[in-house]
């Protein structure tokens, strides 16, 4: 019972898809792991001291070398802490995630809104986040918001490491005042995402809409994850992102 109500309360003050980034005392479903006695931090939490590596492993920090496409990246990683720096013609994006933070944020992506939506996930995510973009803004903000969610999306999968520990599987539903949005994810590894937010507006200030689904394609084909996304209710564009 207690814990029950433990969960829920740890629950509310979560929004949609930055819930699943915190986690509750519960009974968990893990990747490799025998011991699941540990409360969970973040949602990505493993069960057990060692979190990513070896139980009394020595720390290890490793760059893995440029990969091949239109941009190239540097990793860094240690722990569940990790960095990428991306540049492409079009853009140049760095991002620094901390899966076991506190939720402190500093961002500036030359996207007020985008910016908005980040500290919410740091926030309510309790992960510790930073980033820097600068882009083509001079014809818009796709690429620039595209390459946001590339590069965040990368960084989350390399903190991840070989995700022994974590709970694999997230579901929560959230309200924002009149709207309700209900998001599921898989680490699968297998990217793919189901999006069914209908934004009643063209644009959030200066935001493009259209924009929300390219910026949540890239962080689910990036984090090699399932991402399911349904809006049950909202007619405010502004609440309807942000309950996601």
């Amino acid at each position: 019972g207690s814990s029950y109500f433990r969960k829920i309360s740890a629950m509310n003050r979560q929004l949609g898809f930055v819930g699943l980034l915190s986690g509750s005392p519960s009974v968990c479903s893990t990747v490799g792991s025998s011991n699941c006695t540990s409360r969970h931090r973040t949602w990505f939490q493993c069960q057990e001291p060692r979190r990513v590596f070896a139980k009394n492993a020595t720390p290890q920090l490793f760059m893995l070398a440029a990969s091949p496409g239109n941009g190239a990246e540097t990793h860094h990683v240690q722990h569940r802490i990790a960095t990428v720096h991306r540049k492409t013609n079009e853009t140049e994006v760095s991002v620094t995630v901390n899966l076991d933070g506190t939720g402190k944020c500093n961002v500036s992506t030359g996207i007020g809104f985008l910016d908005h939506m980040l500290h919410q996930i740091s926030s309510h995510g309790l992960i510790d986040l930073d980033v820097k973009a600068v882009g083509d803004y001079h014809i818009d903000d796709h690429h620039t918001n595209e390459d946001v969610g590339i590069t965040i999306g990368m960084a989350i999968v390399k903190a991840l490491g070989d995700k022994r520990g974590i709970r694999r599987f997230g579901h929560f539903v959230a309200p924002l005042d009149e709207a309700l949005v209900e998001v599921v994810m898989d680490f699968s590894g297998r990217p793919w995402i189901e999006y069914g937010l209908v934004i009643p507006t063209e644009k959030v200030g200066k935001f493009d809409t259209q924009l929300v689904r390219e910026f949540y394609s890239a962080i689910a084909s990036n984090a090699q994850l399932t991402l399911h996304i349904r809006q049950h209710n909202g007619i405010n564009s502004h609440h309807i992102i942000e309950a996601s």
